[in-house]
């Protein structure tokens, strides 16, 4: 009989994949759901697990579809992070982990400090942006700058979400999932994904140092 964190990792998923929630979110709508708003936080399935159940559903129900949408998104986010190469541009999300399917939001987390400058970037190249945020974990927020890009493969527009990261954090957000992989990765490691489509998002050696202007 499948435990309640295993209802709640397939419930999450699929919402993960119809309604492009992240994990955190999915997983409170799916106890909200299944009636299980009082759950403690032992009884939760890891991130791991939802994105193990969101691969299943994918390989279940668009298997024929999200393999060419993956890629789509995945070049669509790299002239991004060239545009972008002084902040430090790192692919996160689903479109970096490989489970994007074409609703998915290309995440960008830029490490620069200060949200200014990049809307300042922004400006001089000619793009309209708006200003949001995200809730960062300790009771404050992140400053998000959304922008569309018009996808012709995908006849239909794409949310590209620019995160904005203090300069210095960049080192703590390489860290490993629990099973070794990286949870974001810079142009080169996107440009290695798209070279070998069936690799697994490799884990950045966090000692190493990374470049401050990527190349484009």
């Amino acid at each position: 009989m499948p435990s309640l964190a295993d209802e709640i990792a397939a419930t999450a998923a699929r919402l993960v994949v119809d309604e492009d929630l992240d994990y955190a979110s999915a997983k409170r709508k799916a106890l909200r759901a299944l009636g299980r708003q009082n759950a403690r936080s032992a009884e939760l399935p890891s991130n791991e697990q939802v994105e193990d159940e969101v691969r299943e559903y994918l390989a279940l129900f668009c298997a024929d579809t999200q393999p060419a949408e993956l890629r789509t998104l995945r070049e669509l986010a790299l002239p991004w992070m060239a545009r972008l190469a002084e902040f430090r541009p790192h692919l996160a999300g689903a479109v970096w982990r490989g489970t994007a399917t074409r609703r998915s939001a290309i995440v960008l987390d830029l490490y620069c400090d200060d949200t200014k400058s990049t809307e300042i970037a922004l400006i001089n190249l000619g793009i309209d942006y708006e200003v949001g945020s995200r809730p960062d974990g300790h009771g404050g927020g992140i400053d998000v700058l959304s922008v569309a890009q018009r996808s012709r493969e995908l006849g239909d527009w794409v949310t590209v979400h620019l995160v904005i990261h203090d300069h210095d954090d960049l080192r703590g957000a390489l860290k490993p999932d629990a099973r070794g992989r990286s949870w974001r990765g810079d142009t080169a490691a996107l440009r290695r994904l798209l070279a070998t489509p069936d690799a697994e998002p490799a884990h950045p050696d966090p000692t190493g140092p990374t470049p401050a202007h990527p190349a484009p």
